[in-house]
């Protein structure tokens, strides 16, 4: 730029002026940048705490077996339902009767812990929290109740923590932790009944055509099953692949991102018949289910499954971190996107 004709005060002050304007314009220039910006921060979630689902696992393991119509499984359902009192803003719980493939009336409660109950968008968690009256993949007392350390009181554990840390941290997320009862008092394939279709999960059926609340929906959710025995190992299992193959990729990616890829295996089981079926297919919700599998055993299940194994000295506090730290992560990356 050239300026004829101006006397040397006048430049400098011509000078100020343009750097003045300049810099207002820059500054101008990043307010608006910052301002516009939609980036939600990213919220870090809260550390799963291994230990304390270890605890919640042992004492539902010290009532004895939760089978139907116990008294074990009346004050085991009453600890669970005073455990998440604590915690949740909202539990109701949802008294039932089913009738057994053996024509025995079962009573049983499905047990629901909300947080935010008012907000759209949810985002539910599930286990089941009774056990099999009977250890039929054993060879030894196949006519005794099994203690259910793994099967199911380590998701339970799992959830109850979870439950916990929820209160602390209070992420504005709708939450539903739903516990269902009577998903293991399903027909052994050695009985000499007539067989009963649909015998196992009679809980998660009741509540899929009983909704707690009316129209009730959720976004997707998830089930855990057998998620505390050590050197667990996740697969994508086909029915969660076959109805909800995007929640399988996400939750699996979160898993990878958050260190946990020994126990979130990228390989492909077949489909099961569990409570995320009936959910899937009779509530209409995409639910993925988490559940031990193992290539090396008959059933494909963990291998103490059904069985008098499956006590407490089987939990490892690891796996129950890598279980609840990814539910945690998955919770929390919906705040931040």
């Amino acid at each position: 730029m050239v300026l004829r004709g101006v006397k040397p005060e006048q430049l400098v002050i011509i000078l100020f002026l343009f750097l003045a304007a300049a810099c207002g314009s820059g500054n101008e220039q990043n307010t608006n940048s910052t301002t516009t910006s939609n980036t939600k921060p990213v919220v870090s979630p809260p550390t799963f705490n291994g230990d304390s689902a270890f605890a919640n696992t042992a004492m539902q393991v010290s009532f004895g077996p939760r089978i139907p119509n116990s008294t074990a499984h009346e004050k085991c359902g009453d600890w669970i339902v005073s455990e998440l009192m604590r915690y949740a803003d909202t539990v109701i719980v949802q008294s039932f009767r089913s009738r057994g493939f053996d024509g025995k009336v079962l009573n049983g409660r499905n047990i629901i812990a909300s947080f935010k109950p008012a907000k759209n968008g949810r985002i539910m968690l599930s286990s089941h929290w009774d056990t099999r009256p009977f250890a039929d993949q054993d060879s030894v007392r196949k006519d005794e109740p099994i203690d259910g350390a793994n099967d199911g009181a380590s998701g339970v554990g799992i959830l109850i923590e979870v439950a916990r840390q929820l209160s602390i941290t209070k992420p504005d997320v709708g939450i539903d932790i739903i516990l269902f009862d009577l998903e293991d008092y399903g027909q052994p394939d050695d009985s000499k009944l007539p067989p009963v279709e649909d015998s196992y999960c009679l809980g998660s059926q009741y509540w899929a055509n009983n909704l707690h609340v009316p129209n009730y929906f959720a976004r997707y959710g998830i089930l855990l099953d057998m998620t505390g025995a050590a050197n667990a190992t996740f697969f994508k299992e086909g029915t969660s692949v076959r109805y909800a193959p995007e929640v399988v990729d996400y939750v699996w990616k979160i898993a990878g991102d958050a260190g946990f890829s020994d126990y979130f295996l990228l390989d492909k089981s077949n489909g099961i018949i569990d409570d995320h079926y009936y959910i899937n297919t009779l509530a209409k919700i995409k639910m993925i289910d988490i559940v031990h599998y193992d290539a090396n055993t008959p059933s494909h299940f963990w291998k103490h499954w059904h069985t008098h194994g499956d006590t407490i000295d089987k939990i490892d506090r690891n796996s129950l971190r890598a279980t609840g730290q990814t539910l945690l992560a998955v919770l929390f990356s919906e705040i931040s996107s």
